[in-house]
């Protein structure tokens, strides 16, 4: 239920105002100065909004009568839930963007290793798609975000050993993928890669499920716990 950041401020000073409980009485001189703009474009907004079926709207000699619909609502509480989670406990999550682009097969190796997927299952939740999604990270602030995940004790894959080669440990973080996928972000302390990577795994082919090609922008949100996976 998308709405262009012009109707959007329109939209919230008439739930300031009240008109998500009642008619409201605007004129469109005092609506535009409210909220920076000219009577005409007031007016435009507010024809707008009605059309788009975000408000109803009645003319009298006195101004308009204009009341927030139920569609109108539902586009507030959609900003309203994604401020209040991005707010709420961000002391426990960590922010991340990185760009995609095709690696070595490197974590797709570790993910199908019997050893580790079985405790993806059981300590993550999910059984990983055979493949992770590789970032490298966009910015000193990112390098800086995933050295302090390297710091925290994480979700622990043990390593081990089989009739190949020893396995080292793998810590894990779950995480949000473009505020849409659920996943974990994996820390392999044996790895080619340097510090500015991520790798991430997820039950879908994250490539395939997002839309994503070599150079697009994913967006992280990292949980530093359990108890605030929202």
């Amino acid at each position: 239920m998308e709405l262009e950041g012009d109707l959007w401020f329109a939209l919230l000073q008439i739930f300031r105002m009240g008109g998500h409980t009642r008619q409201i009485l605007i004129g469109t001189s005092d609506f535009g100065r409210m909220i920076g703009i000219s009577q005409q474009t007031a007016s435009r907004r507010l024809l707008e909004l009605a059309e788009r079926g975000f408000v109803t709207r009645e003319l009298t000699p006195d101004g308009q009568l204009v009341m927030i619909t139920e569609k109108g609502i539902g586009a507030i509480r959609e900003v309203y839930d994604t401020l209040r989670m991005g707010l709420e406990g961000v002391d426990n999550v960590k922010f991340l963007n990185g760009n995609v682009f095709s690696g070595f097969g490197e974590g797709a190796y570790y993910v199908t290793k019997n050893g580790y997927r079985e405790q993806f299952s059981e300590k993550l939740g999910f059984a990983p798609f055979p493949g992770t999604l590789n970032l490298r990270l966009r910015s000193a602030a990112d390098i800086r975000a995933r050295a302090e995940l390297e710091a925290l004790p994480g979700i622990t894959i043990k390593g081990f050993t089989n009739s190949e080669r020893t396995y080292g440990d793998v810590k894990c973080f779950l995480a949000k993928v473009n505020d849409a996928v659920d996943g974990a972000v994996l820390m392999i302390h044996r790895t080619h890669y340097g510090k500015e990577v991520l790798e991430i795994i997820a039950p879908d082919n994250l490539r395939k499920r997002l839309g994503l090609r070599d150079g697009d922008m994913v967006q992280l949100k990292v949980y530093l716990s359990r108890d605030h996976v929202q």
